[in-house]
């Protein structure tokens, strides 16, 4: 595998070369090219030292045939050489600067040129203070790239370089070298599997103006669909969230819980698993105003009613063989409520999470918690929204693999008990 190591100019980049370390331990030949920021907090000759190749800095260096250890080349164009060499594109760390530079086409150093002109998949892992992590330019920035199919490895949380404590710490270093063999060698398991995705918080109306609803983001279901695509699963995600997403996904705008409702069941027979990420909203108004509600007296009184449990609806009317993965978001009890779903609601999984925290869950670039089984459960510790995607997604696989195990393997008389122990029915 051949990487090329894009550093850029911020205190993380020291970090840099423990990353360059951990990519050769994975037998990795690794090309390294700073930007002029970069020069600041480290040395080429550190990167040289350790990768045994000249480092890239500027445009006017020598060519990339050259520092592969090929034959030179008469004429060669070096971004266009290293662009080509390269199986993928690492940026870590990778600053705001570059993040935007990135994602408007920008081409004025060698790094940037770099990243126009491969055809590779790049993987970007940035570093920066919190409050330009939260920034709203920062945050479209990362979405056009993301739908470009750039993956992002999120920043960590903690104490930051500039004394604030937040997200904007380099993510550690073997969830970067993780994201970097998956982008280069990516896993294929889903091929053939029709994922339907649902993502956001729904809205339920009061009035023409009002709303019920809450906090949802929408970024664990687009995690799983973006995380699935690459898996090769064909995907649809029915969202209220109206973001980018990488090419190739269906995408199904929705706004209450009536019209995903909708959406899902009439989708539901093509699809080989359901993984209901969306934040749905347990009531609505019994009787939305065709005006805007008049600030007329004191108190308001609603009267509400239940929403439609699509979960349990679509665990009903699945067919054979389709999983069905539910989320509960719980602020106690968390474990104690997921498994009491996982009973009523006769689904396959439930991904149970606390979200009475501001460092994971709802809103959040993280999450954590833990996926029930009829039998078992797996900890989901804390990590990126897209690391937990990948963790959900390899107990799909394995849920799939063993159901299409008993369906070749078992006779009538024994296809109950053993579903019943290992598939979490």
């Amino acid at each position: 595998m051949k990487v090329l190591l894009g550093v850029c100019g911020g205190i993380a980049a020291y970090k840099a070369a423990e990353l360059l370390r951990e990519l050769q331990r994975q037998r990795a030949e690794v090309q390294v090219v700073l930007t002029q920021g970069a020069e600041k907090f480290v040395t080429p000759l550190t990167f040289a030292a350790l990768s045994g190749r000249q480092v890239l800095t500027a445009l006017w260096t020598p060519a990339v045939s050259e520092i592969a250890g090929e034959q030179p080349q008469a004429f060669g164009i070096e971004h266009i050489d290293i662009a080509q060499w390269a199986d993928v594109l690492v940026i870590a760390p990778a600053t705001a600067h570059v993040l935007a530079k990135l994602a408007h086409g920008m081409a004025d150093d060698l790094l940037n040129t770099i990243a126009l002109a491969t055809t590779s998949p790049v993987v970007v892992a940035p570093a920066m203070n919190v409050n330009m992590w939260r920034h709203p330019a920062t945050r479209e920035n990362l979405e056009t790239l993301r739908a470009r199919g750039v993956t992002i490895v999120e920043p960590a949380s903690g104490d930051l370089a500039c004394g604030m404590v937040g997200e904007g710490r380099l993510a550690e270093i073997p969830e970067i070298v993780s994201a970097t063999l998956h982008a280069a060698n990516p896993i294929r398991d889903l091929a053939g599997e029709h994922l339907l995705i649902t993502a956001g918080g729904t809205r339920e109306a009061i009035d023409p103006v009002r709303f019920l609803g809450n906090r949802s983001s929408g970024k664990m279901g687009i995690a799983l669909a973006e995380a699935a695509l690459k898996r090769g699963a064909e995907v649809t995600l029915i969202t209220t969230a109206n973001r980018p997403i990488s090419p190739g996904c269906a995408r199904v705008l929705v706004e209450s819980a009536e019209e995903m409702r909708a959406a899902v069941l009439d989708r539901l027979p093509a699809a080989t698993a359901l993984i209901m990420a969306a934040a749905v909203a347990d009531y609505r108004a019994t009787n939305p105003a065709a005006q805007k509600i008049k600030k007329s007296s004191e108190k308001l009184t609603l009267e509400l009613e239940r929403t439609p449990d699509i979960l349990a609806e679509a665990a009903r009317l699945r067919p054979s063989g389709t999983l069905i993965i539910g989320f509960a978001a719980e602020t106690e009890r968390v474990v104690e409520e997921g498994r009491r779903k996982l009973r009523e609601k006769g689904v396959d999984a439930i991904v149970a999470n606390d979200v009475s925290g501001s460092d994971a869950g709802i809103g959040s670039d993280h999450n954590a918690g833990v996926m029930l089984f009829a039998d078992r459960e797996v900890r989901l510790e804390l990590s990126s929204k897209r690391a937990m995607a990948e963790r959900i997604l390899d107990e799909v696989h394995r849920l799939r693999v063993l159901r299409d195990r008993s369906e070749v393997e078992l006779t009538p008389g024994n296809r109950h008990n053993l579903s019943a122990k290992y598939l979490g029915r």
